[in-house]
């Protein structure tokens, strides 16, 4: 399982268990909070009826006085009350008095009168001086349609304290249920809402997480495979202080093991040279004609530019390697950087009797470094030029292909023999030069090379079927 997968489930998790929880206790703390502000609401109530049912009760016209009257006109009454988007039409109060002994000698729907109440936890405790309450089915045998009663007890008004009654306060739970399911529904909705805001929240972190981890990761598989890659992009925190320290490592390790395959390639080619040099020096140390002593002096001549040229070469190629990705990058004209290098190129066209035909654009944008692409194209304007013959031809053509441009160099040499057309680009690889047959520093087209990989785009070297070398150079279009 994934990185990011195993936080985002994790988070998740623990999120939605304490969630759960929380909502679960919201949930069932609903209905007993609701059901005991409802008991406070009765308990005052019960209190007031109580004091206005004592003056009947004490005359002994409960069931036929004033009270039983009011009772009966508030009952029938509608409200037309709209109490959190519910409507309420009807009185649900039911009222009961019961005399000390007991007995109910008053109920507002007139069906208990007369029966004995005293064994009701309501009435027995409230005959004993302390709070009785109960909530029992209002059905024999229904425990769904529960009805809470409380009761209170009934003074005679003459002292106040002899206790001559008990008055009865019912409503039935089925109307406060409404309530307690919109209150539950409201708490599930926000929860769920609370849920997913969470998940959202932990996605985008573990997005962002494992977003930086796998450029970690990315970045150290590329460097492990030797591919070029440029650091982890700076980050203000643990991932952007690993991701420097492994770019750190990872120069310290290449910088050891390429300076160690410089040294052996420059010792490599600087052995025929040194060679020829040292043996050129040593003709000129006996008596030779003048002869002879000019061509060893000018052999000497020719190994010193040979070196200076390698060591100019490895050193710009080098440069561009080390760091395996681009310091600097502009909006670059190619077409007037073909213009400016087919002028500059103008004296060593004329030296070696050779015409440049060129076809360029207007303008051709793309996004690098001048310089290094300035380079890049001298050199395949020079080995053009290496190996044209006297009178020859050279083309130079950009135009766009394959969503970039590309800046394509024929000559009419000889071309590149087949044994080395997949060696070309390796670096200290070079090829005879026709008439002259020197060879160059071979790090011209592998500076090519890495120039086009820097930018995102490749080099390629072909023959031509009517004769001739074409290199190519292809950049993707700024």
């Amino acid at each position: 399982m994934r990185l990011g997968l195993k936080l985002f489930l994790g988070f998740f998790l623990i999120v939605g268990i304490a969630a759960f929880f929380v909502m679960r206790v919201f949930v069932d703390e609903v209905k007993p909070g609701v059901r005991q502000a409802m008991e406070s609401t009765l308990v005052d109530a019960a209190n007031v009826l109580a004091v206005m049912a004592g003056p009947d009760l004490a005359a002994g016209h409960i069931a036929d006085g004033r009270f039983a009257a009011q009772v009966a006109t508030a009952q029938r009454r509608d409200p037309r009350a709209m109490v959190w988007r519910f409507p309420k039409r009807s009185i649900d109060y039911r009222v009961t008095v019961t005399d000390v002994r007991g007995i109910v000698v008053y109920d507002s729907r007139g069906q208990d009168v007369g029966r004995d109440n005293s064994r009701w936890n309501d009435v027995y405790r409230t005959l004993r001086g302390q709070y009785g309450a109960r909530s029992s089915p209002g059905t024999p045998g229904d425990v769904d349609s529960t009805v809470m009663h409380v009761a209170a007890p009934v003074y005679d008004p003459a002292d106040g304290r002899t206790l001559i009654g008990v008055l009865t306060l019912a409503q039935p739970n089925d109307s406060i249920e409404p309530f307690i399911a919109a209150s539950q529904r409201a708490i599930v909705a926000r929860g769920a809402w609370l849920i997913g805001s969470a998940a959202l929240i932990g996605l985008l972190m573990t997005w962002w997480l494992a977003r930086g981890i796998g450029s970690l990761s990315r970045y150290a598989k590329a460097v492990s495979a030797g591919e070029p890659v440029p650091p982890p992009r700076p980050r203000g925190d643990e991932i952007g202080d690993l991701g420097q320290a492994l770019e750190t490592m990872r120069r310290k390790l290449e910088g050891k093991a390429y300076v160690e395959q410089y040294v052996q390639s420059l010792t490599h080619e600087m052995k025929s040279p040194l060679a020829a040099i040292r043996g050129a020096a040593e003709l000129l140390q006996e008596p030779l004609p003048e002869i002879d002593r000019q061509r060893f002096a000018a052999n000497i001549a020719q190994q010193e530019r040979r070196l200076t040229e390698t060591i100019d070469q490895l050193l710009r190629l080098a440069e561009v390697e080390q760091h395996g990705w681009l310091q600097r990058r502009t909006t670059v004209d190619l077409a007037a950087l073909c213009r400016q290098l087919a002028e500059d190129a103008g004296p060593r066209l004329q030296a070696a009797r050779l015409s440049l035909h060129c076809g360029l654009p207007d303008h051709a944008p793309v996004q690098g470094d001048a310089f290094l692409l300035r380079q890049a194209l001298g050199n395949l304007l020079d080995n053009a030029i290496a190996f044209s013959p006297e009178g020859g031809r050279i083309g130079l053509q950009l135009g766009a292909q394959d969503g970039g441009w590309e800046v394509v160099l024929t000559d009419q040499g000889p071309g590149v023999p087949d044994y080395a057309l997949e060696r070309v680009f390796e670096r200290f690889y070079s090829l005879a030069r026709p008439g002259s047959g020197q060879r160059s520093s071979g790090l011209g087209l592998p500076f090519v090379a890495e120039v086009a990989r820097l930018h995102g785009g490749h080099a390629r070297l072909r023959n031509r079927v009517e004769g001739g070398a074409e290199a190519s150079l292809w950049l993707p279009m700024a």
